[in-house]
């Protein structure tokens, strides 16, 4: 009889199975011991989550995969995608060391508010909540406290720490206030633009001499005060409270100290007074009857309080 033999090939398959069977062993313990591994992190995770001094960086979609392989080895369906939420939870309230506050602070996400704000006045606090961070915010108080001043809507969106975007959303709630010519100070006026020590000055003395200005164009009154140099700062001033000149109760030596009478002027009115009824006591008849200018009478009508009744 003829001896059969294996074939020459035989050997190698036989050991082919075998690594194949042995990888496929390793693979099963593996991953048990990887399920394991992750089962009694999470029981830690969840088991000390009150723990103040613990602090948790979970990426959600990381977590959120292992849940579906964890559902899938439990025999779980596994085609809907589990919520974290469900499985964490996150004690707020619950105190935390400095340390522990720091790495909340620059990795939690903020809330953006937005509200009504002066840029000059704003605390850091309130820089932050409306969603700048603890450096920009500090940024901001740096300018202001080497005497930097936002004056306008515009010089805010210029600081390099305020996004176009972050502007946009916030404009609607920048409150600058306007510089009251009334009741601002010599120190208040050389902050504006275009405004010197000099001309910061002229607008404090020019107010006494007036009473009270009545309407921010009196200021183009003071020598080389031009209209370019009022345009440039027109939109930061006002008159809150405009002055109205006592023009029909006044005597005549008070008459003529104002700028806009000369002393000829202040003693006709005080005749045009006596002589006319007092319904007709109006700057346009003054001008009608040759007593002012009409560039004086203009002035004086935005100025003058009304006639008082008889």
């Amino acid at each position: 009889m003829r001896n059969r033999q294996n074939p020459p090939d035989a050997p190698k398959a036989s050991a082919a199975f075998r690594v194949g069977a042995i990888a496929l062993v390793f693979l099963i313990i593996g991953y048990q011991v990887a399920l394991f591994v992750y089962k009694a992190s999470v029981s830690a995770v969840v088991a000390h989550r009150d723990r103040p001094d613990t602090v948790y960086v979970v990426d959600r979609a990381l977590a959120e995969s292992l849940l579906v392989i964890q559902r899938a080895g439990e025999g779980s369906p596994s085609s809907s995608t589990p919520s974290i939420s469900s499985t964490l939870a996150i004690r707020c309230a619950a105190p935390h060391t400095p340390a522990a506050e720091a790495i909340h602070r620059h990795a939690a996400s903020r809330r953006c508010e937005s509200f009504p704000f002066d840029p000059n006045t704003a605390s850091r606090e309130d820089f932050m909540r409306l969603g700048f961070s603890e450096k920009q915010a500090q940024a901001l108080l740096n300018y202001r406290e080497k005497g930097g001043r936002f004056r306008r809507k515009a010089d805010f969106a210029r600081s390099f720490v305020v996004a176009d975007t972050v502007f946009a959303r916030l404009e609607p709630f920048i409150r600058i206030p306007q510089t009251d010519l009334n009741t601002a100070d010599s120190a208040a006026f050389d902050a504006l633009p275009g405004i010197g020590p000099f001309y910061a000055g002229k607008m404090v003395s020019y107010r006494e001499e007036l009473g009270g200005y009545s309407f921010p164009e009196q200021l183009l009154d003071l020598w080389k005060f031009d209209r370019e140099k009022y345009d440039a700062l027109s939109d930061l001033i006002t008159v809150a409270r405009p002055y109205r000149y006592p023009l029909w109760t006044l005597p005549e030596d008070s008459l003529k100290r104002h700028p806009y009478i000369r002393a000829h002027e202040a003693h006709a009115i005080a005749l045009y007074r006596s002589a006319t009824p007092r319904d007709e006591w109006t700057v346009e008849r003054l001008v009608a009857a040759g007593i002012l200018t009409p560039e004086t009478g203009s002035k004086l009508a935005r100025c003058a309080a009304p006639a008082p009744a008889e």
